[in-house]
């Protein structure tokens, strides 16, 4: 694999309405914010690494009744673009891509509940969020920002616990992301996932996203769309392990498709990490009663 572009630089956070985003989501949000759907689009949000592509896939073969060439199509991130990214080449942006498209499309977004343009609500569009316990999703993220060379320099671990619990990473609070979605999910008729019931059994979430997109495919079907997106199929699939985009990630530092599991937490906080963390998430979460399970 080739190393990544000495061009590409770390770029800084800028905060919208409280949340940091990366300059050049910044410099073009009223673009983003402008952006009107179709009805028929569909939203697929998460907090990032909280098995955003994972989901992104699981859909795409549900809307191509599981055929896998229908899938390989494309790189994930041009057949199901990126609401608000704008980032440097190869990548287009979001914005750019969704206009080459047709609806129904399978959009995209990092963005917290706040944060994504009203238009979607408004249009009622429908939306599968995906929330992963905050302890794995923070250390995705680390591993994550280790080897997109866009994202700011993570720095040590010890000072990205500091940052992910005060919100100060890209795409803001983890805290506020996960309840944005949850306290509007009936309202807005959002389909809440969580990561770890995806890990524990496929195959009834892929059948919950299949009812709540009206669709019906057989059993077969089903079982074949658990299998060719199991963790190990995907992370060797180009079309969704992001090979093609060695420019921005680097690899060879971490992998984009890392662990994929439930629990892998406990292989990098201290006892006293934890004992931290856990007082500060009580603190951070005591409005709300999310079910979130750092174990299976």
């Amino acid at each position: 694999m080739e190393k990544a572009s000495p061009s590409i630089t770390r770029l800084p956070l800028i905060p919208i309405k409280g949340v940091p985003l990366t300059n050049l989501i910044a410099n073009n949000w009223d673009d983003i914010w402008a952006f009107c759907p179709d009805p028929s689009d569909l939203l697929i949000a998460t907090y990032p690494k909280a098995g955003t592509t994972w989901t992104q896939e699981i859909v795409d073969l549900l809307l191509h009744n599981r055929d896998a060439e229908a899938c390989r199509r494309a790189p994930i991130y041009l057949r199901s673009p990126f609401l608000e990214l704008f980032s440097p080449p190869p990548i287009p942006s979001g914005l750019d891509l969704l206009k080459t498209m047709d609806p129904p499309r399978i959009i995209k977004t990092h963005l917290p509940f706040q944060l994504v343009p009203p238009a979607f609500w408004e249009n009622k569009c429908k939306t599968i969020y995906v929330a992963r316990n905050a302890k794995d999703n923070m250390v995705s993220y680390y591993h994550f920002d280790r080897m997109n060379l866009t994202q700011p320099e993570p720095g040590p671990w010890e000072g990205y616990m500091t940052k992910f619990m005060r919100g100060e990473l890209s795409w803001g609070s983890w805290y506020d992301h996960v309840k944005g979605y949850w306290l509007e999910r009936e309202k807005k008729n959002i389909l809440y996932l969580f990561y770890e019931d995806m890990k524990e059994n496929p195959r009834r979430e892929v059948e919950r996203i299949m009812r709540y997109l009206d669709l019906s495919v057989s059993d077969e079907v089903i079982s074949r769309i658990v299998e060719l997106t199991s963790f190990k199929n995907m992370k060797e699939n180009p079309m969704t392990n992001y090979s093609f985009i060695s420019e921005i990630f680097d690899q060879t530092i971490s992998p984009f498709m890392r662990k994929g599991i439930v629990g892998d937490w406990r292989n990098h906080f201290t006892p006293e990490q934890t004992k931290t963390f856990d007082e500060d998430y009580k603190k951070q979460m005591k409005d709300v009663n999310i079910p979130f399970r750092t174990n299976i």
